[in-house]
């Protein structure tokens, strides 16, 4: 684009970014159709797809003249998940949380048949924790493990050793299942004090963007500051948590 001010060139570049955005939400639409969508004329949409469709962002079909993206996308979107690590991606919505809701955040991830923790953001005005990054935990019996177990393929539960730690610890298989189902439907777990006695948490799941299950976000905090009514206020608050970091890894849902 040499001898285009650079003003044009900032103009171009922004008009055929809008011009790929609608094009990636509304698949399959004519010269015409798109030129409407974005607002310009039918001349400057073809001047502004030709060099997407020669980087094959765009590709446009020889017979019905319909656009849609190209495989050049796909590229792109491969290259940008092979980048992500977890623990970056989570960090701004884990230091998010703990803002909100002043209790420790955790993130872990599944190490069957155990939860791994890989950070902690810990509000220090508080009691702190035990937990520490790299130590391990029981899926069973932790919000977190119970909310990578709900989404996992099969029957999470078969072959688990169910240990007692406390004495609210959930050590029938069958129960164990209902309270996954449970999870399932509400879209958070809850350690109600089973993994440690004075203890509860609240996790969520965080899906990749093939909707695996990959890690889990959790708050943790004392009993007497962590109700059983506070988790019903808590739970929705973690679930979102997670689903923006699930947004971050490609999630769709």
């Amino acid at each position: 684009m040499a001898g285009v001010p650079e003003r044009n060139q900032s103009t171009s570049l922004r008009r055929a970014l809008a011009v790929l955005d609608h094009v990636r939400d509304n698949s399959g639409l004519t010269l015409t159709r798109l030129a409407e969508g974005v607002g310009l004329s039918k001349s400057t949409v073809l001047r502004l797809t030709a060099p997407l469709i020669e980087a094959r962002l765009l590709e446009r079909d020889h017979r019905s003249g319909v656009y849609r993206l190209g495989h050049g996308t796909l590229r792109l979107g491969q290259a940008y998940l092979a980048t992500l690590d977890l623990r970056a991606v989570a960090a701004e919505e884990s230091h998010r949380l703990m803002t909100e809701v002043r209790e420790t955040v955790h993130l872990v991830v599944h190490d069957p048949p155990h939860v791994v923790y890989i950070d902690k953001v810990e509000n220090e005005t508080n009691v702190r924790m035990a937990s520490r990054i790299g130590s391990r935990g029981p899926a069973h019996c932790t919000a977190v493990g119970k909310a990578i177990l709900a989404f996992l393929p099969g029957d999470p539960v078969e072959g688990l050793e169910l240990e007692s730690r406390t004495r609210h610890t959930i050590t029938d298989p069958d129960r164990l299942r209902r309270e996954l189902a449970g999870v399932r439907r509400r879209g958070y777990a809850v350690d109600d004090r089973e993994n440690e006695p004075e203890v509860r948490c609240v996790g969520a799941p965080v899906f990749n963007h093939t909707g695996a299950v990959v890690a889990a976000v959790s708050v943790s905090g004392l009993t007497s500051r962590i109700t059983a009514a506070r988790v019903r206020e808590l739970g929705p608050r973690v679930a979102a948590a997670a689903a923006r970091i699930s947004g971050k890894l490609g999630a769709t849902t």
